[in-house]
C-alpha cells in the first residue's frame, strides 16, 4: 500500500510513512505555501495528532521537517482534527494533523490545512509535484523542541459550541459515550455535561481501535446493543479516531447512518441547501426538508468545493455532510439569538449535539426522528485485494457498455439511471441502488446499496459483491 492522497489526506502503512516520507511530504507542503507567498521564513505551522501508537513519533518528524523548511513548529498535542482546524483558522496559520482517521493502527496519515481551511485537490497535486522534485538528503531527522500550546486549541473548540448551544439545553437526556480510542472522547463527555446531559463514559480503550462510521465492526454493533439493553439511554454517541466523523445510535442501540445524522443536523440548523456526495441516501431529495440538494464526488475536498459553489449562487445556510456523518458547516448560523461560525472541515461534535438537541427540543425519540426522513435502508461492503486497474476496467464497462450493464441488471428490472460522477451508481428500474466505486487509498472495490428493507439491502449487497467478484475474475 503506497502513500497516496485519498478522500481526505495522505495515508499509508506506518512503515511507509515513518521517517523520510513524513519529512519530505511536510517539506513539500511548507514549500508550496512559501512559494505562494502566504508564509514567510519563521512563520508558524500548527501540528496535532490522534491517539494511535505511531502518531507521537510521526508528529516529531513533522516538527523537525517544519523547522528544516525554515518555519516554526507549534505542538497542539492530541486533539480532534476539527479542533485543530478551527484553532488554525482563528490564528490564520496552516496546520498538519497526524492521523489515519478510522483505518487500523498499522496505518497512519497526514491531513494538511491552509490558513483558510482544508487543502483541495489542486493543492494535493502541487504537493505531490513538489515532493517528486525534492532533493533532500536521506538522514536522521534532528530533534526539535516545538512551541507547546497545551489545552488552548481544545478549549477553543469547546467554546465554539458553548457559544451556540444553550446551557442546560440537553437537561434530562442520558447519553452513553463510547470512548474507545477516539481523540475526541473526553471533549464529547465534557460538552454533554456542560449542556446539562448525563453523560456515561463507556468502552474506553488503552489501545487504538479502528472505528469506521461507514462500516462498523460487528463488535461495535454488539457493544451498542448490549449497552442499550443494560441501561436506559436516549442515545449512544462516539466518534472515529481523529474526531471528525460521528457515531450515533438510538435508545435501542441501533446505529443511525451518518448521512441521516447529517440530514438531522441540517434540519436542526434550518439549512436551505445541503451538499453531499452521490453515496448519500437518495431520500434526501424526496424528504422535502431542503430547498436545494447538491451532489458531489466522494471526499471532503469535493464537498467543500460544492459548498463554495452553493454560496456563490445565493444559498444562505449551507450544510455539507458525507455518508460517514462528518458535517462541514459552510456558513455561519443564527438560531435563538446565538451564532455558530462556519467550520469548513469534517466535524463529529456538531452532528452529535444537533441530534441530541433535536431529541431535547421535540421530546421525540431519535428512532422516530430518523424515521421521519424516509431514508431507504442502506448498507455497504468491499471486495479486498482488487487492484486499481481491475476496478477501473470493470467500472468503465459498467458506465459505457449499455448492453453489458443492462444484461447484468435485468434481474432488477433493468437500468433506470447511471451516475458516474464517482464510480458507477446504478439506479435500477425497481428503485434499488447499486453503487460500485474503487477505494481511493486501498486495493478495494466498494459497493453501496439502497433498498426498501434492511434484509433486502443485505441480500442485494451480497448480490452486488458476487457480481463484482465474478466480473473481475472473468475479465
Amino acid at each position: 500500500m503506497a502513500l497516496k492522497f485519498g478522500t481526505s489526506g495522505l495515508r499509508g502503512l506506518v512503515s511507509e510513512l515513518r521517517g523520510p516520507p513524513a519529512r519530505t511530504y511536510t517539506i513539500a507542503f511548507a514549500r508550496m505555501l512559501l512559494g505562494r507567498g502566504v508564509l514567510s521564513a519563521g512563520d508558524k505551522i500548527l501540528v496535532g495528532r490522534d491517539l494511535r501508537s505511531s502518531s507521537p513519533e510521526i508528529a516529531g518528524i513533522v516538527h523537525a521537517a517544519i523547522a528544516e523548511a525554515g518555519l516554526e513548529p507549534v505542538d497542539c498535542g492530541a486533539l480532534p482534527t476539527p479542533a485543530l482546524a478551527l484553532y488554525a483558522t482563528g490564528k490564520n496559520a496552516p496546520a498538519i494533523m497526524v492521523t489515519g482517521s478510522h483505518i487500523p493502527d498499522d496505518r497512519n496519515g497526514l491531513k494538511f490545512y491552509r490558513a483558510d481551511g482544508e487543502i483541495d485537490k489542486r493543492d494535493e497535486l502541487e504537493i505531490v509535484a513538489i515532493h517528486a522534485g525534492l532533493e533532500v538528503a536521506n538522514r536522521p531527522e534532528p530533534s526539535v523542541e516545538p512551541v507547546q500550546l497545551g489545552s488552548e486549541p481544545a478549549a477553543g473548540y469547546r467554546d465554539h459550541f458553548l457559544a451556540f448551544f444553550q446551557s442546560g439545553s440537553l437537561s434530562g437526556l442520558r447519553v452513553g459515550v463510547y470512548q474507545h480510542s477516539s481523540v475526541a472522547r473526553d471533549i464529547i463527555v465534557d460538552m454533554l455535561r456542560a449542556l446539562g446531559a448525563e453523560a456515561a463514559p463507556l468502552g474506553r480503550s488503552a489501545h487504538f481501535i479502528p472505528v469506521d462510521t461507514e462500516a462498523l465492526r460487528q463488535e461495535d454493533l454488539s457493544l451498542l446493543k448490549n449497552w442499550a439493553a443494560t441501561e436506559p439511554f436516549d442515545a449512544i454517541v462516539s466518534a472515529d479516531g481523529d474526531g471528525d466523523r460521528p457515531l450515533v445510535a438510538d435508545a435501542h442501540g441501533s446505529f443511525v447512518r451518518g448521512d441521516l445524522i447529517g440530514a438531522i443536523t441540517a434540519r436542526f440548523l434550518d439549512a436551505d441547501c445541503i451538499v453531499t456526495p452521490v453515496s448519500s441516501n437518495s431520500a434526501l431529495e424526496r424528504c422535502g426538508h431542503f430547498a436545494t440538494v447538491v451532489r458531489t464526488r466522494i471526499g471532503s475536498p469535493y464537498v467543500i468545493e460544492g459548498i463554495g459553489t452553493a454560496l456563490a449562487q445565493g444559498a444562505k445556510c449551507v450544510v455539507g455532510f458525507e455518508a460517514n456523518g462528518g458535517v462541514l458547516l459552510g456558513s455561519s448560523v443564527e438560531k435563538d439569538g446565538r451564532t455558530l461560525a462556519a467550520l469548513l472541515t469534517r466535524d463529529s461534535l456538531l452532528p452529535i449535539l444537533c441530534a441530541l438537541s433535536t431529541i431535547a427540543a421535540t421530546g421525540r425519540p431519535l428512532a422516530e426522528i430518523a424515521a421521519g426522513f424516509g431514508f431507504l435502508a442502506a448498507t455497504s461492503g468491499r471486495l479486498e485485494g482488487v487492484s486499481a486497474e481491475d476496478s477501473a476496467s470493470f467500472l468503465k464497462r459498467l458506465a459505457t457498455d449499455a448492453v453489458y450493464t443492462g444484461a447484468l441488471f435485468e434481474v432488477l428490472g433493468g437500468v433506470a439511471d447511471i451516475d458516474n460522477r464517482d464510480g458507477v451508481r446504478i439506479t435500477a428500474r425497481n428503485g434499488e441502488v447499486v453503487h460500485f466505486r474503487a477505494s481511493g487509498n486501498a486495493p478495494e472495490l466498494r459497493c453501496y446499496i439502497e433498498a426498501k428493507t434492511e434484509s433486502r439491502a443485505d441480500e442485494l449487497l451480497g448480490w452486488g459483491l458476487d457480481l463484482g467478484r465474478t466480473q473481475i475474475l472473468e475479465s
